[in-house]
Order: structure tokens, then C-alpha cells, then sequence
């Protein structure tokens, strides 16, 4: 795998611009908010959901055989980055202690709502699963 992050573009910070990869499995991991395995949002605090959402989204892509670096996008839905901004130190801890020093190509969009009640923060992905 190949990060791709030409010069011509502004050194990114926590993310990736590119990832190259020539072999696997690509695995779409549907939009995951911070719910627990009994559909109840895990709190009202911002990161925490950050938090979940990306442990959901792990979970998913370790079902399939692959691991946190197998992502190599996210997008990142929020409905309010404000918040977003505030919590960026909580933010990242939590990535850091379930991503590592991973970062595959992101985006974060700010929609008006999600359709799950209470939940601020909606994360999807793509991976590339080695093949076996």
C-alpha cells in the first residue's frame, strides 16, 4: 500500500490525500453510528461518539479479516463541527488509540441530521482486505 500525497497539494494533517493499493478485496463498511449492540447511543459527548462510531467501523472491517490499516477512506459525517473542532484533542486520542498512526484518505461533511435519534456523528469506510 501507497500513500499518495503529491507536492503540488498542502501537507495534510491527520489524513492521507491518496491510498494505492494493487491487490485485495475492497470492503464497503456501511455508515456506523455510536450505537451499542443494543442500538442505544453510548453518550451525549461528542468524542465519545467519535469513539464508538470508529470502533463499529473496526469491527466491521475486522469481521471481514482485515485490520486498521486496511481503511483507506473514511468519511465523516457530523452535524455539527463545532463540536467536531472543540473535541479535536479528545478526537484524536481515540483515533490514535484504535487507528495508530494510520491515516487513510478522509472527509468530513457537516448535514443537517442523521436519521438516528441522538446521534452526532455518522462514520462509513472503505478497506482493502488482503486476500487469503
Amino acid at each position: 500500500m501507497s500513500v499518495i500525497n503529491p507536492a503540488s497539494l498542502t501537507s495534510p494533517r491527520g489524513y492521507s490525500n491518496g491510498i494505492l493499493r494493487s491487490s485485495g478485496a475492497l470492503l464497503a463498511v456501511a455508515g456506523q453510528v455510536a450505537w451499542d449492540r443494543e442500538e442505544r447511543i453510548v453518550s451525549d459527548v461528542f468524542a465519545e461518539q467519535f469513539d464508538q462510531a470508529l470502533g463499529n467501523v473496526l469491527a466491521v472491517v475486522t469481521e471481514a479479516g482485515g485490520t486498521p490499516e486496511s481503511l483507506i477512506k473514511l468519511t465523516i459525517f457530523v452535524t455539527d463541527a463545532g463540536a467536531y473542532l472543540a473535541q479535536r484533542k479528545e478526537i484524536g486520542i481515540a483515533y490514535r488509540r484504535r487507528m495508530g498512526k494510520h491515516f487513510p484518505a478522509m472527509s468530513l461533511v457537516q448535514v443537517a441530521a442523521l436519521i438516528e435519534d441522538g446521534a452526532q456523528i455518522e462514520i462509513e469506510g472503505l478497506a482493502l482486505i488482503d486476500d487469503k
